[in-house]
């Protein structure tokens, strides 16, 4: 009788280890998953096209802000992108990288068409006037300050350096911090391209 009550409770406990939900995915990243900042935009990207996070449902957005003369984070990030891209093999095509620029005043369009897609052809910069760029950066809880200025149109840009990461519904997943190697971007991008 003991024998039987002790393979009914093991039977049971079987059971109820089946219905205990997964455990979260193994992020490389910061999971913000729940986060109620940075749950939209409109920009105009270097196509002239008006673009809202909607546009691009069915796909893991990456949102990243910086500016085409910036020396190094921005070059360096834009890189380890689409080194991350390319170990995704044909799942790339379910990305796409979108580099929202701090400098209106001198990345025109023309210069982020030349800029961005040189990185990876299927990469968008993404402007928008300053007054709306100040309003998008409270939302994203991005700063940016203007500095070492020598002159009207000669100066760098301090600003926050990690990358936002929407899942394929277009809910706001991780934060991908500055320097996160092309090999932990992928890895993140694949959890999330396999759940979609």
């Amino acid at each position: 009788m003991t024998n039987w009550l002790a393979a009914v409770w093991a039977a049971a406990l079987f059971a109820l280890a089946g219905c205990q939900p997964a455990p979260p995915p193994a992020f490389q990243a910061t999971d913000i998953t729940g986060a109620t900042f940075a749950r939209d935009f409109r920009l105009t990207d270097h196509t002239g096209r008006q673009r809202t996070l909607a546009d691009f449902r069915g796909k893991v957005v990456a949102v990243f802000f910086g500016y085409t003369h910036c020396p190094d984070v921005c070059p360096t990030t834009l890189a380890d992108f689409a080194a991350a891209l390319k170990l995704l093999g044909p799942d790339a095509a379910r990305v796409q990288v979108i580099f929202v620029t701090l400098d209106p005043q001198r990345d025109t369009p023309e210069i982020l068409r030349q800029f961005v897609p040189a990185f990876n052809p299927g990469f968008l910069g993404m402007y928008t006037d300053p007054d709306t760029l100040a309003q998008l950066a409270k939302e994203y809880k991005v700063v940016y300050q203007k500095t070492s200025v020598k002159a009207a149109d000669d100066y760098l840009i301090d600003h926050s350096a990690g990358t936002y990461i929407y899942d394929p519904r277009g809910h706001l997943r991780l934060l991908v911090p500055y320097g996160s190697a092309p090999e932990a971007i992928a890895h993140d991008l694949k959890i999330l391209l396999s759940r979609a």
